[in-house]
């Protein structure tokens, strides 16, 4: 049953800490990025198992996670609001190729992200050429390009 409930605790602490550092950690990972999941993912492996190494706890874990996972997803689907409690909703950046400076600050998002982002999906090397940047509930920056 401890199994259970540090299952329950970290993935809930680990929710609340990516709630808190925003989208802009989805965004794009640095070097940097790559350690501190690897640090956080070996500081999980043990406050999840403890002094339980056994392949019963791991199991254990895993469907404690799962179950989690699931549930949360189903308080999505059917309780409205949810989903943009647990996974924020759309931004929009950009517009009509201005910068929306006050959303940018709020999300933590720079025009150089936006840029990129740009170039990457669409070719498009100005800001005057956007139509629309929305960053996504999964951190990622759709562009929507002005029309010719």
């Amino acid at each position: 049953m401890e199994m259970i409930f540090r299952a329950l605790a970290i993935y809930l602490i680990l929710l609340v800490v990516f709630k808190i550092a925003g989208r802009r950690a989805l965004l794009q990972m640095t070097s940097f990025d790559l350690i501190l999941l690897l640090i956080i993912s070996e500081a999980t492996q043990q406050a999840l198992l403890g002094n339980d190494f056994s392949v019963t706890g791991a199991m254990l874990t895993i469907i404690t996670l799962v179950v989690v996972d699931m549930l949360f997803g189903i308080m999505k689907k059917y309780f409205s609001g949810a989903e943009s409690a647990l996974d924020g909703s759309p931004v929009i950046l950009v517009e009509n190729g201005t910068l929306l400076t006050e959303k940018l600050k709020k999300v933590d998002v720079s025009c150089d992200d936006i840029l990129v982002a740009a170039r990457q999906n669409q070719g498009i090397t100005e800001l005057e050429k956007i139509k629309y940047a929305i960053l996504e509930r999964n951190g990622h920056i759709s562009i929507i390009p002005l029309e010719k």
